[in-house]
């Protein structure tokens, strides 16, 4: 019933498929991926014992999600899923992205070579696009952005109290973060609830966040609660010294309130602006051991 199925739906040949135009591409690969699974699922019940670093990998090269394996399910929650799988379609999101290369808008050029750059995508709106490079290793900056993420507030005066409100696995928090006042006497404090993945690909560090919902801090009296649509730091190692790094970071925000448009998106890649300086700073007057 499948193959024929499959038949009717993309057609006999590959020179069928290559002539396939308007919706039918994507209908033909969603088709696709559907059968994947069907596959993957009646083979898991064949192959109860194959290694989930396995069935990783084959989702990997099919472009599929994969479903977190038996014992991770047993540990959590049906809410702790839920925040998996959003920032998994985050990072997803993200990476797509960063593969766009092609008209992003400079926004803002620095002396000292950093760029801001601007591109607004469908169901997200205005995404800015920070580049810079640091003089410090990856495993480094990925230590103080996320592993001592509680500590920000300490050495960036953008944020004004930062609380891990939950850990979930080894590498996803929950957190809220307040912000100061982001322009003065224009826009006020905000809180944001977030939740926070960290991991490595190759020689990357990922670093990506968007909002959620928590019952362990709902919106507060006198705050504006603000939603990160998406973020996402990505530290790669530069090929010529690995003890540099090049800092990529996609930012979309939607701070709330009245607030006209240009306003906001000055104060976002204004945002970005002086936290690279800030984090520079932080970095160099940490001891060479840390």
């Amino acid at each position: 019933m499948l193959p024929a199925t499959l038949k009717l739906c993309c057609g006999i040949s590959h020179q069928h498929l290559r002539k396939l135009t308007g919706l039918q591409r994507p209908a033909v690969g969603a088709f696709g991926k559907e059968i994947s699974r069907f596959i993957l699922s009646e083979a898991s019940c064949y192959f109860r014992n194959m290694p989930d670093a396995v069935h990783r990998t084959i989702h990997r090269k099919l472009g599929i999600s994969p479903k977190p394996s038996n014992s991770e399910n047993a540990t959590l929650s049906s809410r702790e899923m839920f925040y998996l799988n959003q920032v998994d379609d985050a990072l997803h999101k993200a990476i797509a992205m960063l593969h766009q290369q092609e008209i992003w808008v400079a926004e803002r050029h620095q002396e000292n070579g950093d760029t801001i750059f601007s591109k607004s995508f469908p169901q997200i709106g205005k995404v800015f696009r920070a580049e810079a490079v640091l003089d410090f290793p990856p495993d480094c900056i990925y230590s103080q952005l996320f592993e001592k993420l509680d500590q920000m507030d300490r050495w960036n005066p953008s944020i004004s109290e930062v609380q891990v409100l939950q850990r979930i696995g080894k590498n996803t928090l929950l957190t809220r973060e307040v912000t100061s006042e982001i322009l003065v006497n224009v826009i006020s404090k905000r809180d944001f609830v977030s939740v926070r993945h960290g991991c490595k690909r190759g020689s990357a560090f990922y670093l990506v966040g968007t909002a959620t919902n928590s019952d362990l801090m709902p919106p507060q009296k006198g705050m504006i609660r603000a939603e990160a649509g998406l973020t996402c730091i990505v530290l790669q190692p530069l090929e010529e010294d690995s003890q540099k790094t090049r800092m990529t970071w996609l930012l979309s925000l939607d701070l709330k309130g009245r607030i006209l448009k240009p306003i906001t998106n000055y104060a976002l890649y204004r945002s970005q602006v002086d936290f690279i300086a800030h984090l520079r700073k932080h970095l160099s007057l940490l001891p060479e051991s840390t």
